[in-house]
């Protein structure tokens, strides 16, 4: 695991007791060196959202990673959920777009 990756990791579970976690360094799907750790797709059910709107939600993920999102972290994809939400999905959570900036994007 890498080093941002860790410390958004020990952050999310220290703060929040997430029953569900999941950190995962997409970077690499985006026009960045090698080994960046820059992009971040964030899947978190926890007791804690019970009584919060999603956008509270991803406000108190955004408040726990402040530090991180000044410095190297460029986007976070956050996909918060209930363990009533979570238990009722019929899916798992939504994969991230593929990321068109930078040499990827599209010439027109």
């Amino acid at each position: 695991m890498s080093v941002i990756q860790e410390s958004i990791t020990s952050k999310l579970a220290a703060a929040l007791n997430p029953l569900h976690l999941e950190v995962l360094n997409e970077s690499h799907m985006h026009s960045v060196p090698a080994n960046s750790e820059t992009h971040f797709k964030l899947v978190i059910v926890a007791e804690a959202f019970n009584a919060k709107r999603k956008v509270a939600r991803q406000q108190s993920v955004y408040q726990l990673l402040a530090e991180e999102l000044a410095g190297p972290v460029h986007a976070l994809a956050m996909h918060t959920y209930t363990p009533e939400e979570w238990q009722n999905r019929a899916a798992p959570a939504p994969a991230s777009p593929n990321c068109l900036g930078g040499s990827k994007k599209e010439q027109g």
